[in-house]
């Protein structure tokens, strides 16, 4: 079914908000932890987790949950893939962590103006959102690791997550409407 009935904008109490902006940077820790290792970058959960985020929150709240995620790094727990905490910013894989805040907030702006209504025109979104991790993580890799030959770029750091990010799109498309309907309940028990 296409057509669903999800809100394009939702506002949340600040319990709630800061609860969930929270919830999914806990989410986005997690997803760091079923781990295909894969030089130079592995293959996690976390770009679903960040789909989620910026589905189900919003542009806002989707992307503050990502910056308090890489917080948490930046201060030394060792939450990324690596388990390195700060160290995973001198790592190929940084420029993607940082891309977590931009994909969340891609995919949460394009929900806040229609494309989170219907579950194609989500798909969309998170497609996006993906989109702009691979810009900031590709460029990085590209960059700082790879002379900026951007061939191995592509190689290493785009084409063996096309399928299994493109996945990870379809799950969120799915997943966002029950989540932001959990959230609605939970804000309503309050």
């Amino acid at each position: 079914m296409l057509a669903t009935h999800l809100k394009t904008r939702v506002s949340y109490s600040p319990i709630v908000r800061v609860l969930a902006i929270v919830g999914f940077a806990a989410l986005t820790a997690l997803g760091a932890r079923i781990t295909l290792p894969l030089e130079p970058v592995p293959i996690t959960l976390q770009v679903l987790a960040v789909l989620l985020a910026g589905l189900t929150l919003g542009a806002k709240d989707g992307a503050l949950s990502q910056l308090v995620y890489l917080v948490a790094i930046t201060a030394g727990l060792p939450l990324d893939a690596g388990g390195l905490g700060t160290l995973a910013w001198t790592r190929p894989s940084a420029g993607y962590l940082a891309g977590f805040v931009a994909g969340a907030f891609a995919a949460g702006w394009l929900a806040e103006r229609g494309f989170g209504r219907w579950a194609l025109l989500r798909f969309v979104a998170g497609l996006v959102g993906v989109a702009a991790i691979y810009a900031m993580g590709a460029s990085w890799l590209t960059f700082i690791f790879l002379g900026g030959d951007w061939s191995k770029g592509w190689a290493l750091g785009i084409a063996p997550f096309l399928a299994v990010d493109t996945t990870k799109a379809v799950i969120a498309t799915l997943l966002a409407e029950g989540t932001r309907a959990w959230l609605s309940r939970v804000e309503s028990r309050k």
